[in-house]
């Protein structure tokens, strides 16, 4: 596939040799419109369709398109909150063309779509671990298979060809909003903020941005200079029973006043006691404000502020025992304290955005945009800690039945040698059944009963306060009629304070800071510092872990775009830098060598290449092409692979090798519109980390080794391999009814036997500060990547009256979506007895691929309903629409992950027992556990334009 890319890339520049020359040059002009105000539309956009010519009307509705290519095109006119129109036109060389005036209506839809993009939110882990579908990426487009993927597949965490986040990018004003740490962006940043957002640009796969390179997933860039909005007030509410039940909006946009001032101002807010799944909790103010001064012809400066505060409540992923017991919606984390539901696992996030622009217009060819950001803030995840006190999660594995059920000892062919339990089965359930919440008044009870105040378990949350600042030059230029440029320079600079904050001590007076997990190896190696051992902490205080990531990156792009009669293509190239370093800030008893101070610096250097091609079989119809191959540099999250703790660097880390590829048939007709796209994607030297409570995975020969251990788990060198298909469809069969179409069916797997090491704590000496466990290959080559839908279709029906009314359908289905595998499973050390060398007993082949078999979930299908009307009074609009979405009330799983505690084949054997037994009520104790989506939902939106 490298030498496909770097192939095609010289093959492009040799078209340079044989393009024709540049024809003489046409004129586009015409005036945009409201359709039931007739007032005309400042910034409406006018494009012609598979080429760089573009025109922005001005505050009388005009545009005008100059050095356009002759012959037959079409043109989009476009504009936020209006239906696209489409327009064959036929160019004269030399001659201008005036469309007269055009009109637009206002898009209902598109007010759908900007109030139903919220995110399910529902993380598979407190890491934000990417699970979340890529709807986020895709409210820019009006791409009707990207439609699908965003509001009828979006609610199932569909994500566009297989990917996660990490792989496109978001920017606000060219300013990059990907975290450093993890490469994803942080959505609820500017969370509830649709009206003032709306503006945005939206490129897919590879194809080129304006802004940056860019990844193999695309770009969104959200615009928000102040002069673009249209000018008005909009006032909205909202109820629904997702993840919030009402919401509320206001908006308003001044346009550009003749002594050149403009802004914007905006707010919102989201609310809920409890969300779709129990004790989900949820509260967030939004607001924005944009101001832009126009200080000449040439330049403008706009300012930019965005603060946005979320807190919700989060729903815990459950075994299938649990669910079996409890319900879909069942949430382990709340309980109820005082007559209210509190839960013990909030995520709180608050991290204000301010941005500094200046606009330079150098001449009619050349432009630079230079753009200042400074944001700041905290994220906070909270959860339990204790000391010497039982779980108090009500779903702990040693509160359900197959705790009981599992307790026997029996041989390799599942016959019991002891009975198993079933008396303390039956009372666990019973008990659990009747206890399923948090008891928070046992834990303040048991905690003011502790000898000397010392809380047994506190409330604490993990912190990150970031402090970043960015900056950026975007500067492009018309270097002929044939020839464009676009150039960047981006630089970030970051300081994430990382660090466990005591909440609640929960009726106690205060908490030792120590590791009583670590009682058995010293006395030291319980200190999370040395530095002052034994300390008593209480609310607000640091304790735990403490430290600092420091991140430096710069990265630079060119990009040249060729246009021509038949033929248009581009070419690009990116280089970056990114510099990391730790400084511990404790010195922690079990790496007291390795963990204060800082750590070495983990430098590294990427680069990319990329180039497409559109050609143009007619106006209508035409192919494109687009490929790269570029590295990406490891997160500061896969960088340090025991952050918490020590200075650490990944062993073998290097810069994954991305190779990406996509061809597209497209149509596009006045009534008539069809994209066929075929994908190909590879991700080699990904580097994965987990943590988790696992057994059985030391060394035999040390007796701390081979105990229960919490370990973080270090997966190198895995390559990935995303192959599939894109279809969109739509067809206008009269002037009010439409018909959709659209279709994904895509293979996401690992090509390869990754390397896995496991660091674990129990191992670190003063002469060992790296205790890393080799385990050798995991046998992870063909295994599905997980967390989405491989397959997915939708059929849709709309209905438009042209009295403003609209009601439309959705039939979707969903299918090849699978479990996330256990990495330490798939090793020998599942298999193999290493103090005798040989097969643990009954690990044949037969039992250990049923054992490891990769669960595929059940397919579904989802019929969404829609609807809405608009009236116009005077020079106001009043509106609602609606949708019911799941209709059918189906249950359906969204993701889930193997526990990996059970390490070895015969702890797997013991923890399937009753399973494998038939005994009534079997199950699993450390099974997979799962999420589930929401079932029959609904949102109802009203709003007044004024």
């Amino acid at each position: 596939m490298k030498k496909l890319v770097f192939s095609i890339l010289f093959a492009m520049l040799a078209v340079v040799g044989w393009a024709q020359d540049k024809p003489a040059s046409a004129v586009l002009t015409g005036k945009v419109v409201d359709a039931k105000s007739q007032k005309p539309m400042q910034s409406a956009v006018a494009t012609i369709e598979n080429t760089s010519f573009m025109g922005l009307a001005d505050a009388e509705g005009v545009f005008r398109i100059e050095g356009v290519t002759g012959g037959k095109q079409m043109l989009r006119i476009s504009s936020a909150g209006y239906s696209d129109k489409l327009l064959p036109i036929d160019l004269k060389e030399g001659q201008t063309l005036d469309l007269g005036i055009v009109v637009l209506e206002e898009d209902q839809t598109s007010e759908q779509q900007l109030a139903l993009i919220t995110l399910t939110e529902n993380d598979l882990g407190d890491d934000n671990s990417g699970s979340e579908s890529t709807s986020g990426l895709l409210q820019a487009t009006r791409d009707t298979y990207q439609q699908a993927a965003a509001f009828n597949w979006g609610q199932a965490r569909f994500r566009v060809r297989g990917l996660d986040n990490e792989y496109g990018t978001t920017m606000i004003n060219g300013i990059v909003m990907n975290k450093i740490y993890d490469g994803r962006p942080q959505w609820s940043n500017w969370g509830g903020l649709n009206d003032a957002t709306r503006n945005q640009e939206f490129t897919t796969g590879s194809a080129p941005s304006d802004y940056i390179f860019g990844g193999v997933l695309g770009t969104q860039e959200i615009n928000t200079r102040a002069s673009i909005y249209r000018p008005g007030t909009r006032l909205s509410a909202a109820g629904a029973n997702t993840n919030y039940t009402w919401r509320t909006m206001a908006t308003h946009a001044s346009g550009m006043s003749p002594d050149g001032w403009a802004y914007v101002i905006s707010a919102g807010y989201r609310g809920a006691q409890e969300g779709y799944f129990e004790g989900t909790d949820y509260d967030a103010l939004s607001l924005f404000a944009s101001v832009e001064k126009r200080l000449s012809d040439s330049h403008s400066l706009n300012v930019t502020a965005i603060y946005a505060q979320n807190s919700r409540g989060k729903n815990s992923p459950n075994t299938q025992e649990v669910t079996d017991l409890a319900g879909v919606k069942y949430n382990s984390y709340w309980g109820w304290q005082d007559g209210k539901k509190r839960n013990s696992r909030d995520k709180d996030v608050e991290e204000p955005i301010f941005i500094l622009s200046h606009f330079w217009k150098i001449n009619d060819r050349n432009r630079l945009n230079t753009n200042v950001s400074y944001q700041t803030g905290k994220i906070g995840n909270s959860r339990f800690d204790q000391q010497n006190a039982n779980n108090p999660d009500p779903s702990y594995y040693r509160n359900l039945p197959s705790y009981y059920l599992n307790y026997g000892t029996f041989d390799d062919q599942f016959n019991f040698t002891h009975l198993p339990d079933l008396n303390g089965a039956a009372a666990a359930k019973d008990f659990f059944l009747a206890n399923r919440q948090i008891d928070w008044n046992a834990i303040y009870e048991a905690n003011q009963n502790t000898v000397n105040g010392n809380s047994s378990i506190v409330l604490y949350e993990d912190r990150t306060d970031d402090t970043q600042w960015s900056a950026n030059s975007i500067f492009s230029s018309t270097l002929s009629d044939n020839i464009d440029l676009n150039a960047g320079v981006n630089f970030r600079r970051l300081k994430s304070h990382n660090f466990q904050n005591l909440l609640d001590l929960l009726g106690g007076q205060y908490f030792l800071d120590i590791d009583t997990f670590n009682t058995s190896i010293s006395d030291d190696a319980t200190q999370s510092d040395l530095n002052n051992p034994n300390r008593q902490v209480r609310v607000g205080d640091t304790y735990g872990y403490n430290y600092n990531l420091f991140a430096t990156t710069i990265d630079a792009f060119t990009q040249f775009r060729f246009r021509y009669r038949k033929v248009d293509f581009y070419l690009a190239q990116s280089f970056s830098r990114n510099d990391y370093k730790r400084e511990g800030l404790y010195r922690n008893g079990l790496y007291a060598n390795n963990s204060f101070g800082d750590s070495k610096n983990a430098v590294f250097e990427t680069f990319g290449f990329k180039g497409g091609a559109t050609i143009k079989i007619t106006g209508r119809q035409f192919i494109d092409l687009n490929a790269v191959y570029m590295t990406k540099a490891p997160t500061m999250r896969s960088t340090f692979a025991n952050a918490r703790l020590n200075n650490n660097i990944t062993p073998d880390l290097a810069p994954e090798r991305v190779t990406g590829g996509d061809i597209s048939y497209v149509i596009r007709n006045p009534k008539f519109k069809a994209r066929l796209t075929g994908f190909y994607s590879k991700m080699q030297n990904t580097t994965e980390l987990s943590f988790f409570y696992a057994e059985s995975i030391g060394d035999e020969t040390n007796a701390e080794a081979d105990q229960d251990a919490f370990i973080s788990e270090i997966l190198t060198g895995a390559d990935k391999q995303n192959i599939g298909a894109e279809l969109g469809l739509e067809y206008q069969i009269t002037s009010t009814l439409k018909i959709t179409g659209a279709a994904n069916y895509g293979q996401y797997i690992y090509t390869n036997n990754p390397r896995l090491r496991v660091n674990d704590d129990a191992l670190a000496t003063e002469d060992n500060q790296q205790p890393i466990i080799d385990f050798g290959k995991a046998y992870l080559k063909n295994y599905r990547v997980a967390g989405t839908p491989q397959q997915a279709y939708s059929l849709g029906l709309e209905y438009r009256d042209p009295k403003f009314w609209w009601v439309g359908a959705n039939i979707n289905w969903l299918d090849d979506n699978y479990l996330d595998v256990s990495n330490i499973l798939r090793t020998d050390n599942f298999t193999l007895d290493s103090q005798e060398g040989v097969s643990f007993p009954g690990a044949d082949d037969a039992n250990v691929r049923a054992a490891l078999k990769q669960e595929k979930f059940d397919g579904f299908s989802l019929l969404n309903l829609t609807g809405g009307k608009s009236w116009k009074v005077g020079g106001t609009t009043f509106g609602f629409f609606a949708t019911i979405n799941n209709v059918l009330d189906r249950e359906y799983k969204t993701g889930g992950f193997e526990q990996s505690r059970k390490a070895t084949y015969p702890d797997f054997v013991q923890d399937n027992s009753s399973v494998a037994a038939g005994l009534n009520g079997g199950a699993r104790g450390f099974g997979p556990k799962y999420f589930y989506g929401y079932g029959r939902t609904f949102f109802v939106n009203f709003y007044v334009n004024l």
